[in-house]
């Protein structure tokens, strides 16, 4: 018999205020946060747009604060947070 463990699933989580992830240091949310909420409001995208909305205008003024001169790119953080939600459940 063979015993041992897997290395625990780490939630890909956003490190604040950079919004990159926690895990793959990617921008949040990466692919494998993209997947794993897209999976957890499978039955509510209006949630899930909602739930992205709060989170880009934490994202927005956290980036802000960062680089004040500069600031982030509204019409990116819009293709980051909001644009890839799928329009309609494709489930049976």
């Amino acid at each position: 018999m063979v015993t041992g463990s897997a290395a625990p699933v780490r939630p890909h989580l956003p490190l604040r205020p950079l919004w990159l992830c926690r895990v793959c240091a990617a921008p949040w949310p990466c692919a494998t946060a993209r997947l794993a909420l897209v999976t957890e409001y499978d039955h509510d995208r209006i949630a899930l747009r909602v739930y992205l909305c709060a989170v880009l205008h934490e994202a927005a003024a956290d980036l802000y604060r960062l680089h004040p001169d500069e600031g982030p790119d509204p019409a990116a953080l819009f293709a980051r947070f909001l644009a890839w939600v799928p329009r309609r459940h494709l489930g049976p």
